[in-house]
């Protein structure tokens, strides 16, 4: 069991990445532009996040959790997939990933679609 991994999407607000290493530094936090993904589609961003064990954080929910959908349903896995709505509100979706983080294992996600802030 490993703690949670996380990769976001080219759309997240970079409010939402900087707040949590801010408040986390010891959590391992990629963004697509780093990996060279800035350019590639959802399905691609999926299958990276899913070999190197990332959960992707995007704001993207009119693609992304199609994409997740459809490589689960041909039989692959995703090891996680969270939805930030645009209008979100900053604070609770960091307090969210933090908790994610802190309280769980990466494992628990694996072929989960779920959307922050948690209730």
């Amino acid at each position: 069991m490993s703690r949670p991994r996380f990769l976001s999407d080219h759309d997240l607000n970079e409010h939402i990445v900087t707040g949590v290493m801010r408040l986390e530094p010891s959590l391992e936090w990629q963004r697509v532009r780093d990996v060279g993904l800035s350019e590639r589609s959802d399905a691609e961003v999926l299958a990276y996040a899913t070999e190197h064990g990332y959960l992707v954080v995007s704001h993207d929910v009119n693609t992304m959790p199609r994409a997740a959908y459809d490589r689960m349903r041909s039989g692959e896995k995703i090891s996680g997939l969270f939805m930030v709505k645009q209008r979100a509100p900053v604070g609770p979706v960091i307090a969210s990933l933090l908790l994610i983080w802190s309280a769980s294992e990466a494992e628990e996600w694996e072929n989960q679609v779920g959307f922050l802030p948690l209730d």
